[in-house]
Order: structure tokens, then C-alpha cells, then sequence
């Protein structure tokens, strides 16, 4: 975690690799890939702007997904998703060698999911006192083409507000802004995960907003060994520091007072 003094928060719940020993072994050899991971996205927006603050799991979602609500309940009802604790990839294909028991889950979110929380609920509470408003962008990545979770290919950006209410209209004017011209969509199939539906609520000074980014925008194939596109990093860096930037922008006029 990095703590900054700015008003934006970046939330980094799917970048982490570490599986606990005793998980890893469950996982079966589809599993063991870790396919599923928003690979680079760390990296990607490091340095963007200054003072921001940062949280990261450290975790892999296949140990618990810390955007996923802690109840287990779906965020998309009646669409193929993966649960708090997957019991497949993305594809579709099993990742245990045995199933997770429910008790198994309940340790895992204690354990992990509920501490990213924690010190996420923790920075908000102070930016928001420090600026009197909180925005949390919460940075996600994924390939373009998953059949299993939506038909086609998907745009480049995927802007998340779960309809508008995580977030104040005018940080979902700014982001769309940016992206004139480029291939985005506003809560399209990724509306927001529990996180911004659960960190955003704008009339208390608590803004939320997901950013799937398609990962063809930034590596150089979608599959193993993930590594990135130099000039297309360069590109997309540049678009995501503006958006940021504007999004900081924002937060004087968002203030809420106590």
C-alpha cells in the first residue's frame, strides 16, 4: 500500500500472483496457470500522477476475489461470472483439484478479503478527511475475447458506475472525454465489481469507478507469457494519466462539508 496525499485512491484488487502453499496445492494444472490475473496493471498506472494512494492485494482472486461481495451473492445475476472463491477460470474450466467447502471460503475472506478491505475503508476515510471528498478508480484488466463471459470482442475501455450511482456525473463526463475516439463503452457488460458498488456513494463525498481496460491495449498477445507491448503501454499511459488527471481535477468542486 502506498499512501499519498492526493484524492484519488487506486484500488489494485486482480494483480496479485501469491498463492498460500496450502492453496496452491489444491489448485489443479488449469488453475496453476493463473490465467485470470490483470496482468501488469500495477505497473501500468505507476507514476501517472502524484500523491495518490495505492491499494494492492497481494493475493491471486483464485485464493478469494477481493472485488466479489463477501456474502457470495453474484454481482451479474442470469451471466456466467466467477464467485468470491472461483470454482472456474474464466473459460469455464475447473481450477480445483478437490471443491473449496464453505468453511474454507469463510477462512479465506477472513483472512484476505476482509483485511484489502479494511485498509481500503481505512485510506478513504482519510483522503476524505484531508479533501473532504473520496475517489476511489478502481484498475482492472482482461482479455478482449471470453466467450464463456460475453459474445464478440470487447472495447478497449470499459467504464463501470453500475448505472451512474457509484460516482458523480461529472467524473463519468471527464473519463468520457478522454476516450472520444477511442473504443469504450459506459456500463456495458462490466457495470462495477463490489468494490465500486460498495465504496461509491456521491451524496457522502465517496466516489467509485471501474476501469476494465481490454488487454490487447496494452500486451503484446492475450495469453502466456502476458508481456506487455512497449509502444502500446506508451499510448495508453498517456490516456490514463489524463484521465486521472482530470478526475483529481474534479475533486475541489465534489468537495462535500462536514
Amino acid at each position: 500500500m502506498t499512501e499519498g496525499a492526493g484524492p484519488l485512491i487506486l484500488g489494485l484488487p486482480h494483480t496479485g500472483t501469491w498463492v498460500p502453499p496450502e492453496v496452491g496445492q489444491r489448485l489443479n494444472a488449469e488453475g496453476r496457470r493463473l490465467a485470470d490475473t490483470d496482468w501488469h496493471i500495477d505497473t501500468l498506472y505507476q507514476g501517472l500522477v502524484p500523491d495518490v494512494t495505492v491499494v494492492r492485494a497481494n493475493f491471486h482472486r483464485y485464493v478469494i476475489d477481493a472485488n466479489r461481495d463477501p456474502s457470495g451473492a453474484s454481482l451479474y445475476p442470469g451471466q456466467n461470472t466467477t464467485g468470491l472463491v472461483p470454482e472456474s477460470d474464466f473459460d469455464g474450466r475447473p481450477i480445483w483439484d478437490d471443491p473449496v467447502s464453505p468453511a474454507e471460503v469463510e477462512e479465506r475472506r477472513q483472512k484476505y478479503h476482509a483485511p484489502y478491505h479494511a485498509a481500503m475503508e481505512a485510506q478513504i476515510a482519510r483522503i476524505q478527511a484531508l479533501h473532504g471528498v473520496a475517489i476511489h478508480y478502481d484498475c482492472h484488466s482482461i482479455r478482449s475475447r471470453i466467450p464463456h463471459l460475453f459474445d464478440g470482442v470487447l472495447p478497449d475501455f470499459n467504464i463501470g458506475t453500475n448505472g451512474g450511482t457509484t460516482c458523480a456525473p461529472q467524473i463519468e463526463a471527464a473519463v468520457l472525454a478522454r476516450l472520444r475516439g477511442e473504443s469504450h463503452v459506459l456500463n456495458g457488460r462490466f457495470r462495477g465489481g463490489w468494490t465500486t458498488r460498495h465504496y461509491g456513494r456521491p451524496a457522502q463525498g465517496r466516489h467509485a469507478i471501474q476501469m476494465e481496460l481490454a488487454q490487447s491495449t496494452y500486451l503484446q498477445a492475450e495469453e502466456a507469457p502476458w508481456h506487455p507491448d512497449a509502444a502500446k503501454v506508451v499510448r495508453l499511459r498517456a490516456i490514463l494519466a489524463g484521465i486521472l488527471s482530470d478526475i483529481i481535477a474534479l475533486a475541489p468542486v465534489l468537495k462535500v462539508s462536514p
